[in-house]
């Protein structure tokens, strides 16, 4: 039964908060087939499992698209589903997901989107949130999955950012460039390149920081002027580079989704690194070294013409304050830094 375009998960004999993660809602057979750790909430690039899903049949997706009151989870959060059960990325803290999973399911054998309504005022009462909100969460079979991981993953290789635009009604979808805001007929997903950061040097911090940050959903490209010709071993990065560092620098692009971090221990490289970032779109520039030379550093930068607008955007010593000391320590708190100010300058 549909209420006013909203279609409520299954009724249960009792209610339920997020500790037994939509149990009640379910049929016994997928209650026993929801993974006992929500490993799939560690997904936040969908993409992938989009691909993967799409090779196997028929996938849908769940939007997160209305919020009112607190919320583990921001708007537009999103979750696919495989036809065979298999799920990805989360919208909720774990209070609907398996009940979503079970709605994208009869979503798809039915033919026809969804919107579910969780929380307060709900007219679903076998799901609590333990938030005390409310959510809304949009559901559709993907149609052309193919299609539509390809051209999000081409807007990606360029950094370009694009919106997709779901129809309330049927869910059909299309990307369109640019950063567009919902209206009365779509609703609409901002895509964004991914965060990037590139970072200068070879020492151990900057192994750590290539290390932790793929599991940020930040990409790294590693620049070590006269380095050897290989990566290092094991290390995810989108691009290495051992060119001098004036070379490396010219062919580097640099968007307002990058950050730009020296770690070389050599203050002409460091030097030279900052002033080239700060002159750029570079939302992020941040230096690896002593307290004690700050103000060297920045007279030294504002000499080649760097002002005051621009030093707004440098973090010297790179990486928040939180008395790390050891590599890994000291990579989070530069990631952190890093996620703290691309957080603070969105919307």
């Amino acid at each position: 039964m549909c209420v006013s375009g909203v279609y409520p998960a299954r009724q249960a004999l009792h209610m339920q908060s997020c500790q037994t993660s939509g149990m009640n809602a379910l049929n016994p057979s997928v209650a026993n087939d929801w993974p006992a750790w929500p490993a799939y909430a560690l997904v936040e690039d969908l993409l992938p499992s989009l691909r993967d899903y799409a090779h196997g049949g028929r996938v849908a997706l769940a939007t997160l698209v209305s919020i009112a009151g607190p919320s583990p989870r921001p708007l537009y959060s999103e979750m696919a589903i495989a036809a065979d059960g298999r799920v990805a990325g989360y919208v909720s803290g774990g209070c609907v997901e398996a009940a979503v999973a079970e709605e994208a399911a009869m979503a798809m054998a039915e033919g026809r989107p969804r919107l579910l309504d969780y929380g307060v005022g709900s007219p679903v009462l076998d799901i609590q949130l333990s938030c005390g909100g409310r959510i809304g969460i949009f559901v559709r079979e993907l149609r052309e999955p193919a299609r539509y991981v390809n051209t999000l993953a081409v807007a990606r290789r360029d950094r370009r950012t694009v919106t997709v635009l779901s129809d309330r009604q049927t869910g059909a979808w299309e990307i369109v460039e640019g950063a567009r805001e919902a209206d009365t007929r779509h609703y609409g997903r901002v895509q964004r390149p991914p965060l990037r950061l590139v970072a200068v040097g070879g020492d151990p911090v900057t192994l750590a920081v290539a290390h932790l940050a793929p599991l940020l959903g930040v990409e790294v490209i590693l620049l070590r002027p006269h380095g050897p010709l290989e990566p290092p071993p094991g290390v995810p990065l989108a691009a290495y580079d051992p060119r001098s560092l004036g070379v490396a620098l010219g062919d580097l692009s640099l968007d307002d989704r990058t950050a730009v971090y020296s770690l070389s221990h050599d203050a002409e490289i460091d030097h030279a690194v900052a002033a080239h970032a700060l002159h750029s779109n570079a939302f992020a520039v941040g230096i690896l070294g002593s307290r004690n030379k700050i103000g060297a550093r920045v007279e030294r930068l504002k000499d080649d013409g760097v002002d005051d607008d621009e030093l707004q955007r440098l973090h010297l010593p790179a990486g928040l304050p939180i008395g790390a000391q050891t590599p890994h320590g000291i990579a989070l708190s530069i990631l952190a830094q890093v996620c703290q100010r691309d957080r603070a300058r969105l919307p």
